[in-house]
């Protein structure tokens, strides 16, 4: 989740540019409240553009803490759901401390957890799977970059999944030039697993790629999220054959975001940012189907996201 000061805090909330005199401002706070634009998520499409069916169902969700969270009933809504692959990112749980609720569930006899090495209750990522992979591996093979319980990678007989959680550049952008090395050497990794078979990556990459993809662009272009150096690693990846798959499906939907701030009631207001994604390989798309954000589902900053895909 994004971390930032108060004051920007409130530009990104506001949705507001700093153009116009103070009295101008005075008149519009006295204004009725603007209706908030929610975004309705359509009926799911089941068929791809070749005519298959989908066959497998993959969800994502940053849970901003896994413990929290199953305490606000996530597990009800990923049983409705039913995806044949969860993927978690944010759990911040050692394995030890991973709720039994969870470890026990009979749904997913397949399950998979990267921690923190050093630092206890932050990032982590989760896979649970209702068949088991042929493989599964952990981290992208750099040690600088692997001891935060980031990445996650399943082979699948005809793809690869990948759920990440992508390093947040930071308040202030502390760590905005970690963020950049990262950025280079994890679309170093998904270029080499692409050439041994097509790849699904999934999670919370802390990117709104473009303008659309978030509620105020213009009070945030130095935030954490939506810096030009973040926003070109993303169109880098891109340009290196992936696709963002919420996009080519809906390349001119707005309003549509998966994270929103706890503060201001930025939720109900709809003044979000889209920082979770469903990147396919280009080979694969073909067989999409789907790219669903499930923005009515609670218990976290973030709402779930779902793909269905012909694989």
């Amino acid at each position: 989740s994004m971390k930032r000061g108060k004051k920007t805090e409130e530009a990104a909330a506001d949705g507001e540019n700093d153009s116009g005199s103070a009295s101008a401002k005075k008149a519009k706070k006295s204004k009725e409240p603007e209706a908030p634009i929610m975004y309705e998520d359509p009926p799911d499409k089941m068929t791809s553009k070749d005519g298959r069916n989908a066959n497998m169902k993959i969800t994502s969700w940053n849970v901003d803490g896994l413990r929290a969270w199953v305490k606000k009933k996530g597990l009800d809504w990923v049983r409705e759901e039913a995806p044949d692959v969860l993927c978690l990112q944010e759990t911040k749980c050692s394995e030890k401390a991973l709720p039994a609720d969870i470890t026990s569930m009979p749904e997913y006899p397949h399950k998979y957890w990267a921690v923190s090495d050093e630092k206890e209750g932050y990032s982590g990522v989760a896979m649970l799977c209702k068949t088991e992979p042929i493989k599964v591996t952990y981290g992208i093979g750099k040690e600088e970059h692997d001891k935060e319980g980031r990445v996650i990678t399943a082979e699948f007989p005809n793809f690869y999944l990948v759920t990440a959680y992508v390093p947040n550049s930071g308040r202030g952008l502390v760590r905005l030039d970690y963020r950049k090395t990262w950025d280079v050497d994890f679309q170093a990794y998904l270029s080499e697993l692409d050439m041994q078979k097509p790849l699904v990556l999934c999670g919370d990459l802390n990117v709104a790629h473009q303008e659309i993809d978030l509620k105020n662009p213009k009070g945030n272009k130095k935030n954490a999220g939506f810096t030009p150096e973040e926003r070109e690693g993303f169109s880098k990846l891109l340009e290196a054959g992936f696709v963002d798959s919420f996009r080519e499906l809906y390349p001119e939907q707005t309003n549509a975001y998966s994270f929103w701030t706890y503060m201001m009631n930025s939720r109900g207001k709809n003044v979000g940012w889209r920082l979770d994604y469903f990147v396919l390989s280009s080979s694969l798309l073909p067989g999409l189907c789907d790219s669903k954000i499930r923005n009515k589902a609670m218990g976290s900053d973030h709402c779930p996201i779902t793909l269905h895909i012909a694989v």
